[in-house]
């Protein structure tokens, strides 16, 4: 078999039955609430934009187009010794067979699985497209469970007509129960199947236990050959890339007979390198420049510049100054030279030299960092002419220098603090040591970095940079499990800047990638006893997580069951947060929108009203809800009669508690502005009326 795109016939999958038709509720279609005259607002309606019923599945994104590319333009299914690489084909037919709809590609690292598994899906897509069926919707889902050592199969989407692709090949190892999770796939696919969908679960060498079961057995693909990585270079520089005259540079030795050249590249492709380094190596030569140079430079740059590096180090023995100018310029690659030596003299606790003989003795300091490896053009220095130059650097210290891990860290928060030239270069930084915790993949990288929050500056930026740091790594192939791990321990029990930056992290891209796992490191920070700056960028967080699309159903119904059934003090300030419209009336809307339209939404927000009014620690929060209530009524934010009729039960079984008691009557030495008092008039008079200490408790609508 060659390396050409496809396998050939594939069996044309069961047609899958056509999707039961949208049920809408009566009284959802057409209605929406229409906010006017107030820019922060938005057209809601509920029926489309949320469902408070029903359990929230995990989050599932669509593959990414430079992966399809791959399977679709550069595909190749042999091995270095010319053999067949099956395991795509091997998955195509698992799925189709006996209506499982599961293929798990069970084996070591390094063997294209992840590929693999969606080349399968995308060729049942195009078997799809050929009997002139809709293609399938091609989507990964993230491993979002809310305990990794136990997770809920059940919450996996359901799409009908969807293919799947699931890696948890970084956690398996960690399952308590692999029997009983397993099976639970194996289960979970068969309904897949029912509604034309598939799974493709990426496993590890050890995790899947097909050995208990036929079922178990029955699902699995091992991989047993990886695709040649010559093949896939020059798939990648021909097809990807259009550059095929630079498949010369990784053309093999010459033949017995001696014809051909061996290309400056071919040695780094051996029968043991795996498919992304062979991608890796297309890319660099794809985007070098065409001479001797740009192709010495990509060289390096995939051998990570050990050969440099190395050099580097040995000519600087003895030489700290120097060594401490190679640290400054990667960490400031693009500044002055001026500043990238102040900064190194800082790093080396010195002040500025003044003794003249002293300034005037030694080489120039353009050469000093043209010696270490720097690009020096007019007053700037820089060393991102040598892609993965500075990381290599970086790595080659971390390593052999252990003693200075904390002195650097210390020192990168001087050179980013306001004013400071590393200041605008927070992002890039940041890349640097999360290159550093992946390429390491030792989860004590991360735990060094999580050292310099109490160790370094009290500042915002210093906050930042490590909540960047730890967000990208949360994400990568091997080390993410492990560090969402930590931010899991470190979300309790911590000091208030520890659980200040896991904050910080439960509003980055981690909670588009990891909802679920947020709201449960969020829940730990809000638990807090005072409401510290970790609990005020925790609330934040969950305000912003509440508004991405589609996730306020699974914040609320998170939030709700803390405030109402498990009574955290989290629920409390969560239920308060998320209804406060100062910053963005949205979720508010949102929920009066839902309560108007299903009794089980308005019997939830009393139910958490009720919680939050008889817990004495959240009395100010509350009021201060109360009273931006009577704003949002004023500014005609809200519908008037849903509010006032939740306000009057809720203030009427709580009348001689605070804080309702001073918000309806006033309390000595608070003055109230005018749409409190329009508020505190339409709630005295009917509760004047009818209630008194022994009224009884109205029952919930």
């Amino acid at each position: 078999m060659s390396d050409q795109t496809g396998y050939g016939p594939v069996p044309p999958p069961v047609p899958p039955s056509p999707p039961a038709a949208a049920v809408v509720p009566a009284g959802f279609a057409g209605r929406s609430l229409e906010v006017r005259d107030n820019d922060r607002s938005q057209i809601i309606i509920a029926g489309r934009d949320v469902n408070m019923t029903g359990k929230q599945p995990l989050s599932a994104a669509n593959i990414p187009e430079s992966e399809l590319d791959v399977v679709r333009r550069a595909w190749v299914d042999v091995s270095s010794d010319g053999g067949a690489v099956t395991t795509a084909a091997d998955a195509v037919r698992l799925l189709v067979a006996d209506d499982q709809g599961l293929a798990v590609l069970a084996g070591p690292t390094g063997y294209g699985k992840r590929t693999a598994g969606i080349r399968a899906l995308w060729e049942l897509s195009q078997a799809e497209s050929a009997r002139g069926e809709k293609p399938l919707g091609l989507s990964e889902i993230k491993p979002d469970w809310d305990d990794p050592e136990s997770p809920d199969i059940s919450s996996l989407p359901e799409r009908p007509c969807t293919g799947y692709l699931l890696d948890i090949a970084a956690e398996m190892s960690g399952w308590e129960q692999p029997s009983q999770i397993a099976q639970s796939l194996v289960t979970h696919a068969e309904k897949l199947r029912r509604i034309g969908s598939y799974l493709v679960v990426v496993a590890d060498e050890h995790g899947w236990p097909e050995e208990l079961s036929g079922a178990l057995g029955r699902v699995v693909v091992r991989t047993k050959a990886r695709p040649s990585a010559r093949r896939v270079a020059r798939r990648h520089l021909e097809d990807l890339y259009g550059k095929p005259e630079r498949v010369r540079w990784i053309n093999p030795a010459p033949s017995p007979t001696g014809q051909g050249d061996a290309g400056e590249a071919s040695h780094l492709l051996t029968k043991e390198s795996s498919p992304s380094d062979a991608a890796r190596l297309a890319a660099l030569l794809a985007h070098a420049e065409d001479s001797d140079e740009g192709l010495k430079s990509a060289l390096a740059a995939f051998q990570q510049w050990r050969t440099d590096v190395t050099r580097v180090f040995k000519e600087t023995e003895g030489k700290p100054g120097d060594r401490a100018l190679l640290i400054a310029a990667l960490f400031l690659s693009g500044d002055t030279a001026l500043e990238i030596q102040e900064a190194s003299q800082y790093l080396l606790g010195k002040p500025p030299e003044t003794d003249v003989e002293v300034i005037l003795t030694g080489p120039d300091l353009t050469t000093r960092l043209r010696s270490v490896g720097a690009k020096v053009t007019g007053r700037h220095a820089t060393v991102d002419h040598k892609p993965g130059y500075a990381q290599a650097v970086l790595n080659h210290l971390w390593r052999q220098r252990p003693d200075i891990h904390l002195p650097l860290l210390k020192w990168l928060d001087h050179i980013t603090a306001p004013e400071q030239p590393g200041a605008a270069r927070l992002p890039a930084i940041s890349d640097l040591l999360v290159e550093l915790a992946i390429t390491e993949n030792d989860i004590k990288v991360i735990e060094q970095i999580r050292t310099w929050i109490d160790n370094g500056a009290d500042t915002d930026e210093h906050r930042r940079l490590i909540a960047g740091v730890f967000t990208k790594a949360a994400d990568a192939e091997a080390l993410g499990p492990k560090v969402r791990a930590k931010l899991l321990d470190w979300s309790h029990g911590t000091t208030e800047s520890v659980a200040t930056v896991i904050a910080l992290v439960c509003k980055s891209e981690f909670a588009d990638q990891y909802p679920q796992q947020t709201l449960v490191r969020l829940r730990h920070i809000l638990d807090r006893p005072e409401r510290d700056n970790a609990v005020q960028t925790a609330e934040e967080a969950l305000r912003a997580i509440a508004s991405h699309a589609g996730q306020l159903p699974r914040v609320w119904k998170t939030v709700i069951k803390w405030a109402t059934e498990s009574r955290y003090l989290a629920g409390y300030r969560g239920f308060l947060s998320l209804l406060d419209p100062q910053e963005d009336p949205y979720v508010l809307q949102v929920m009066l929108e839902a309560a108007d339209q299903n009794p089980e939404v308005k019997a939830a927000l009393l139910r958490g009203w009720r919680s939050v009014l008889a817990d004495t620690r959240v009395t100010t929060q509350s009021r201060d809800l109360m009273i931006a209530w009577a704003h949002a009524l004023a500014d005609d934010l809200v519908p008037n009669d849903l509010t006032l009729d939740i306000l009057r039960q809720v203030t009427r079984e709580h009348i001689y508690t605070s804080p309702v008691a001073a918000f309806v009557f006033g309390e000595a030495g608070v003055q109230y502005d005018e749409p409190v008092i329009a508020l505190r008039r339409q709630l005295q008079l009917p509760m004047l009326a009818d209630t008194s200490p022994s009224s009884p408790e109205p029952a919930e609508s």
